[in-house]
């Protein structure tokens, strides 16, 4: 497993876009717990390659979906928030693709 980037981030975007869906709160839960490790994750691959702004941002996203303390932001709200991170995930994912190529 060379770099789990993409699919890491591919897998939070689903997770990210699923919660769109009337789902039960359980699934809200874990969305908010793996997002914030999988971005606590990306933001220690990033920091350890010398991209400090990206890990910065994913920092934040770390923080932002912590469950431990809720920031409550009501449904509307962090609808727009998931769908306008699902699609900044999948940019990097497509531009990552791209610089490979």
């Amino acid at each position: 497993m060379k770099n789990m980037n993409p699919m890491v981030k591919l897998i939070v975007a689903i997770l990210l876009l699923l919660c769109l869906a009337d789902m039960p709160y359980g699934f809200y839960q874990l969305a908010r717990f793996a997002s914030a490790a999988a971005f606590a994750y990306l933001s220690y691959d990033y920091f350890k390659s010398k991209d400090d702004r990206k890990g910065f941002l994913f920092a934040a996203l770390a923080v932002l979906f912590q469950p431990i303390i809720k920031i409550s932001l009501g449904r509307t709200i962090w609808n727009i928030v998931d769908i306008l991170i699902a699609a900044g995930l999948i940019y990097l994912i497509i531009k990552s693709l791209k610089k490979k190529s």
